[in-house]
């Protein structure tokens, strides 16, 4: 399992070591033992697993303190990018944000540290996107940002018309006005 830095700190793509022979493939998914050699902190609490059609774009969500999750996600068939927004206002990158490509075929995972706003959006003709977390799901402390938030100004990838987009995550705020208290 290779950890690779992003331009943002604690924030890391994942690449497994896959093994594979004419009877399929393996390979270790997630190592306690490889993360905290690498000085990243994460113990998952829960495992969620969702499936979307191409154009969806899940996001931006995240959870205030102390609810807040740091998260773990691959794509178990299909093709997603991925995206994570720096919401701690302490941070250098603090309204900066990276997206990768994540895929069955790649095998690429992201660790999303807490602190950070996540979303997704489909590429292929489906997708099952699964994520670990290191905290409980709270209602009252979830929160978001609109996906086309200009001041962000994130390429999803798909053309404006063919999005699908919950109504939710289409009423929610703009990163300039979000609750963001970590």
């Amino acid at each position: 399992m290779k950890i690779i830095n992003t331009e943002i700190k604690d924030l890391y793509i994942i690449e497994p070591k896959i093994l594979g022979d004419n009877r399929g493939y393996f390979f270790e998914s997630w190592s306690k033992t490889v993360f905290e050699q690498n000085n990243i902190s994460f113990v998952p609490f829960q495992q969620n697993e969702s499936k979307s059609c191409y154009g969806v774009i899940r996001g931006l969500h995240y959870q205030l303190a102390p609810y807040s999750q740091a998260k773990l996600v691959r794509v178990i068939s299909g093709e997603v990018l991925d995206v994570a927004v720096d919401l701690r206002k302490n941070s250098p990158s603090y309204g900066k944000h990276v997206s990768i490509i994540l895929s069955s075929e790649n095998k690429r995972q992201f660790f999303i540290p807490r602190g950070f706003a996540h979303g997704f959006a489909v590429l292929s003709a489906e997708a099952v996107f699964e994520y670990m977390c290191d905290n409980v799901y709270n209602p009252e402390s979830e929160r978001g940002i609109i996906y086309n938030d200009n001041f962000l100004n994130i390429d999803w990838k798909i053309p404006n018309e063919k999005t699908l987009v919950s109504e939710k995550d289409k009423n929610h705020l703009n990163f300039i006005n979000c609750d963001n208290n970590f």
